[in-house]
C-alpha cells in the first residue's frame, strides 16, 4: 500500500512517520498488531490465519502479535529482533512505522528506526514501570531530535490499582523527559492494553482515571510539522548522488546531478554554491522522469541541471548560497557506538555523511554519557557498546555538514568498520548532549 493513500485509495494530505521502542516483552508486536487491526490494514487471509495459529496455541483470542513477528525463528523464540516498517492508515492520516526490537544489544536498531521518526511510541509494563531500558531509550530518543513522544502504559489491565499505578509511572516519566528536554506539550502518557485494545482505537470505559485521547486519535490529531527536522528553516542542500551522463544522440551534452533534497526547495534561477569547492553557479532546470518541475521541495528525489560547466561528483553537496555550511575536516559530534569492540581514540575508520565516504581518525573521547543518571563522564577511556559519548573527528575530506540541532540530515553521520563495512556508530555533528541536563541525576 502506498504511504500516500489510505486502503480505499483516498489521498491524505499528511504523512506522519513513527517507531515504536521498548523493553523485551512490553508487548510492543501485540501493539502493533492491534493499530494494524484495528485500522483495518491486514487482510482477511492474514486474519484467519492468525486466528487459526492462535487456537492451536491454545489461546481464545487470536495473538495480534503474529501479524508483524512474521519470521518463524521470531515466532519460536517469542522474539523481535529487526526494525520492520510497516504501513497504516486512518481517514485522517497515512502512518509508516518502525518497529524495532527490545533488546539492549538491538539498540542501534532503535537509533535507525527513530532516526527519521516525528514521534515515537515507547512502551512500558505497567507491573514493571520505567526501568533501565526505558531510560536508555529515552535518552537516545532525545539525542536523536525526536519531537514527540508517547508513553504507552502497557497492560494496564494487569495491575492491582491502576490508576495508581499510572500516576506513578507517569509522574516518574513526566520528570526524566523534562530533564532530557521535552517541552511538557510533547510527551503524552496512556494506559493500554494491546491485548483487549483498551485505548489504542478508542478510549475505554475501563480506564475512567484517564481522560486524554486515545492511541490512534493521538496519531491522527498531533501537531507535527511536515518535515520535523528544522529542514524548512533552511536553504537547499542537495546531496548529490550520481553524476548523469547519457552520451547519446538525443542528449549529447546532457550532465545532470541526481539526488533527493535534504533540506529547503530548489527552482530554476536559483543560485547555489557547490560544496566542499565553493563554485557558484545557478540551477537551469529541475528534471523529473516526467517532466521539468517548477519547483522542488524538501525530500523529493530529482536531476539539477545547472547553467555553468563546473565540477561536480557524488558525495557534493550542492546548497542555497545564502546559508551555505563551511566545510569542515574536524569537529566534535555525539556518537552512540554500535560496536562489539570498544572505541577508544586514535582508531581509523570510515565515515560516511550523505552520499559522501571519507577516511576519518577519531581524536579525543571528550565525555560519556550516563543515561541512567544523566550525568557526563569527563574523558573516558573507551566507549562500548550501546555507550553515548561525545567525540573530535577529523575527516581526510572536507564534509558539508549542518549542527544535529539544525538539520537531521546533513547534521548525522556513520563511522563504519574499513575492513568489514560493518557500521559502527551513528554520529550526530555538534554538542548535541547540551540538549540534556548534563549532570543532573534523576
Amino acid at each position: 500500500m502506498s504511504a500516500e493513500r489510505s486502503l480505499h485509495g483516498e489521498p491524505h494530505t499528511q504523512l506522519l512517520r513513527l517507531a515504536t521502542a521498548g523493553s523485551v516483552d512490553d508487548g510492543k508486536s501485540t501493539l502493533v498488531g492491534r493499530l494494524l487491526y484495528d485500522t483495518k490494514s491486514v487482510l482477511a487471509d492474514q486474519i484467519d490465519a492468525v486466528t487459526r495459529a492462535s487456537v492451536d496455541k491454545g489461546l481464545d483470542t487470536p495473538d495480534l502479535s503474529l501479524l508483524v513477528d512474521g519470521l518463524r525463528a521470531e515466532r519460536e523464540q517469542g522474539i523481535t529482533i529487526d526494525v520492520a516498517y510497516r504501513y497504516f492508515a486512518t481517514p485522517q492520516r497515512s502512518f509508516v512505522l518502525a518497529d524495532t526490537p527490545g533488546h539492549v544489544q538491538y539498540t542501534r536498531n532503535t537509533v535507525s528506526g527513530a532516526s527519521t521518526a516525528q514521534l515515537v511510541i515507547l512502551l512500558v509494563d505497567a507491573r514493571k514501570g520505567v526501568i533501565e531500558q526505558t531510560r536508555r531509550h529515552a535518552a537516545v530518543l532525545a539525542l536523536l531530535g525526536v519531537p514527540k513522544l508517547v508513553l504507552a502504559v502497557n497492560k494496564i489491565d494487569l495491575v492491582e490499582n491502576p490508576a495508581e499505578v499510572f500516576a506513578a509511572i507517569s509522574a516518574e516519566f513526566t520528570t526524566l523527559t523534562a530533564a532530557l528536554g521535552w517541552a511538557p506539550e510533547d510527551v503524552l502518557e496512556i494506559p493500554v492494553s494491546a491485548l483487549h485494545g483498551d485505548n489504542v482505537a478508542s478510549r475505554s470505559a475501563n480506564t475512567p482515571y484517564y481522560d486524554g485521547p486515545s492511541l490512534i486519535e493521538h496519531l491522527e490529531s498531533v501537531p507535527v510539522d511536515a518535515d520535523s527536522t528544522g529542514t524548512h528553516t533552511l536553504g537547499l542542500r542537495f546531496p548529490v548522488q550520481y553524476v548523469i551522463r547519457p552520451r547519446t544522440p538525443e542528449h549529447p551534452d546532457y550532465r545532470g546531478y541526481a539526488g533527493q533534497i535534504a533540506a529547503g526547495a530548489v527552482a530554476p534561477g536559483d543560485e547555489v554554491v557547490v560544496l566542499p569547492s565553493g563554485i557558484r553557479t545557478t540551477v537551469e532546470r529541475v528534471d523529473t522522469p516526467d517532466g521539468e518541475l517548477a519547483v522542488a521541495q524538501t525530500g523529493r528525489s530529482v536531476t539539477l541541471i545547472l547553467t555553468d560547466d563546473v565540477d561536480v561528483s557524488r558525495g557534493d553537496i550542492i546548497a542555497s548560497v545564502t546559508d551555505a555550511p563551511d566545510p569542515i575536516d574536524t569537529f566534535d559530534a555525539t556518537v552512540c557506538w554500535l560496536g562489539d569492540k570498544p572505541l577508544r581514540p586514535g582508531a581509523r575508520l570510515l565515515l560516511k555523511h550523505g552520499t559522501r565516504t571519507t577516511q576519518a581518525i577519531v581524536g579525543t573521547l571528550i565525555e560519556r554519557f550516563d543515561e541512567q543518571r544523566l550525568a557526563a563522564e569527563p574523558a573516558p577511556e573507551s566507549l562500548s557498546l550501546n555507550d553515548i559519548g561525545r567525540i573530535s573527528v577529523r575527516v581526510a575530506e572536507p564534509i558539508a555538514a549542518d549542527d544535529y540541532r539544525v538539520n537531521r540530515h546533513t547534521g548525522s553521520f556513520l563511522l563504519i568498520d574499513p575492513a568489514g563495512g560493518n557500521t559502527l556508530a551513528a554520529g550526530l555533528v555538534g554538542d548535541v548532549l547540551t540538549a540534556v541536563e548534563v549532570g543532573t541525576a534523576v
